[in-house]
């Protein structure tokens, strides 16, 4: 299991402790990562991904994982995250056509 955010791509940083007498010694800065479940509305099923802090109030912000996927930015994304994301563009069209159909009738 990789030390990185499924939807954000963060990813462990590296930097120095910096001692008030100014000695540096190597460190790592890790992300903050959460196993969350997540619904997916259009696809009416949860997912569980493993995601930064930061990006579960994206998530949030941005009003639900499919809006969220729909505007990220694919390379940022997981394989997984792709996979998901193609998923609920096709659903999306399939309802959005049979809506026009409706009207059309």
């Amino acid at each position: 299991m990789s030390r990185a955010c499924e939807l954000t791509g963060k990813t462990v940083l590296y930097g120095n402790n910096v001692s008030h007498a100014n000695n540096k010694t190597r460190r790592r800065f890790l992300p903050n990562l959460c196993n969350v479940t997540l619904i997916s509305e259009v696809l009416q099923q949860s997912y569980r991904l493993r995601i930064s802090a930061s990006a579960l109030r994206s998530v949030e912000h941005r009003g639900g994982l499919d809006a969220f996927l729909v505007k990220a930015d694919d390379k940022e994304l997981s394989q997984r995250a792709r996979l998901l994301k193609r998923q609920i563009i096709k659903k999306k069209a399939e309802q959005e056509g049979e809506q026009k159909a409706e009207q059309a009738a």
